[in-house]
């Protein structure tokens, strides 16, 4: 495939323009030709890293993440290893988030019971209150 500009790169390889240009300035592409006018040629093997980034950040890796697998993958090496340690890394997060969102949930539920009794007894149900005397948090 003779190379194409970054319209049809961007179009071939399911990402913006915008990406591309942004993946080009983070180093996650290789130097490449470019026209007399100065437009960058993509090649087959830049559209399989444009595509390779597209999924690599669909699963929530960082620019830097990615950055550190193509090299490792550049230099010879396989990146798998190191791409399910990312990978545990961010489902540890994804599950402390959780945690903490079903605490956060339970506060509010305790909150929202609270205004509702508040309410119901005739008493001033007010978000302030409801705060201030909700449940002690040390988050």
């Amino acid at each position: 495939m003779a190379g194409v500009t970054v319209g049809k790169a961007a179009e071939l390889a399911g990402v913006s323009r915008k990406a591309i240009r942004l993946w080009e300035a983070k180093g996650l592409l290789p130097q490449a030709d470019r026209t007399e006018a100065g437009y960058r040629l993509f090649d087959q093997a830049d559209l399989e890293v444009l595509r390779f980034v597209r999924r690599a950040r669909a699963l929530g890796l960082t620019l830097d993440e990615i950055n550190d697998i193509l090299d490792l993958q550049r230099g010879g090496a396989q990146p798998c290893g190191r791409v399910t340690q990312m990978l545990d890394a961010h489902l540890d997060q994804i599950n402390r988030t959780l945690s903490e969102l079903r605490q956060l949930r339970r506060s509010l539920i305790a909150a929202r019971r609270t205004a509702e009794t508040a309410r119901r007894s005739g008493g001033d149900a007010v978000v302030c209150q409801i705060i201030e005397t909700g449940p002690a948090s040390g988050q």
